[in-house]
């Protein structure tokens, strides 16, 4: 089971149990929300779907969590369904494979960009934050207009837009400005020109730099990236398999710092994946070499399309 489908396989779950007399006739999910259990949290992934049917439904969100998890726990794919609080559900995910989230990956065209104009971002900061929600709803496959993609309320910068772009560089304070709920004061400080782990901006690019430099030494070594089976990558396997779940969040919330958080625990991940990726010594590049080439590169790939969509660059070399 692809964490992405978990959304559809609720929906679909509950549609039978509707049919089936389980659910009330009235009972409806609309849109349905899964994401990735917080620390601390119970299982791979969670929902809340149960708390909108019984609103339809009046019944208890525990009742309702009760039908779908026997119904959910039977899917092939997933490991088991327990239902926790007042009416959460939880899900337990068998991991997946490399081959199994380059697929994942594949079937959704890949990393998302926008495919139309876009409306250039105003100097102010509701003009940057606005043009990374529009980026991302129409990579999405949304269209919406200047309305439709609304962020909400959204909080000026405490020194004058230009001159934070002036200081830092319009890369690094587009995303500062992305980076925090846009509700919220983005901080500008000298972290984010600190060429070292210390800075998310810096952390994240070098880790799309280091992708790219991985491709062209393998290239240099005579081969390139092939999918195949990938021991000790499961952290990395795990952000990139919930990548179609980030980009849908954000979409939904308006949210473009669902992104940034995304991007920079993918980026983490890659840079600690990153040192068996070629050949040392006196090694020959092997299948095992091709594999984990092959998910670095799908890395590097989904943090510069991440990057796009935000609205700075990913450069080849940092």
């Amino acid at each position: 089971m692809n964490p992405a489908d978990l959304p559809r396989t609720v929906a679909h779950a509950v549609r039978c149990a509707v049919e089936d007399g389980e659910l009330g006739a009235g009972s409806a999910a609309g849109r349905v929300v899964v994401e990735r259990t917080r620390p601390g949290g119970v299982g791979d992934y969670a929902s809340p779907v149960a708390f909108q049917i019984a609103k339809t439904a009046r019944i208890r969100p525990a009742e309702v969590a009760a039908v779908l998890a026997h119904r959910l726990g039977r899917v092939p794919g997933i490991e088991r369904v327990e239902v926790t609080g007042p009416g959460f559900v939880n899900f337990f995910l068998p991991p997946l494979s490399a081959p199994e989230v380059l697929d994942v990956l594949d079937a959704r065209g890949g990393v998302p960009v926008p495919d139309g104009p876009v409306p250039a971002p105003a100097p102010q900061r509701e003009g940057v934050v606005r043009a990374a929600v529009l980026r991302i709803l129409r990579a999405q496959g949304h269209r919406p207009d200047g309305a439709g993609g609304d962020p909400g309320p959204v909080a000026p910068v405490a020194a004058r837009d230009g001159d934070v772009v002036a200081r830092y560089g319009a890369g690094a304070a587009v995303w500062a400005m992305v980076a925090v709920p846009a509700r919220e004061t983005p901080v500008f400080s000298g972290r984010l020109l600190r060429q070292d782990e210390s800075s998310e901006y810096f952390r994240v690019r070098y880790a799309h730099a280091r992708s790219r430099a991985l491709l062209r030494n393998a290239r240099d070594l005579g081969f390139g990236p092939e999918p195949g089976p990938v021991e000790d990558a499961q952290a990395l396997l795990r952000v990139l398999a919930d990548h179609p779940l980030a980009l849908e969040a954000a979409a939904h919330h308006r949210a473009p710092e669902r992104l940034v958080r995304h991007l920079v625990e993918l980026a983490d991940a890659l840079l600690d994946f990153q040192y068996p990726v070629l050949p040392q010594g006196d090694e020959k590049p092997s299948a095992a070499h091709r594999a984990r080439l092959a998910l670095a590169e799908a890395a590097g790939t989904v943090l510069a399309g991440g990057l796009a969509l935000l609205g700075t660059d990913a450069p080849e070399r940092l």
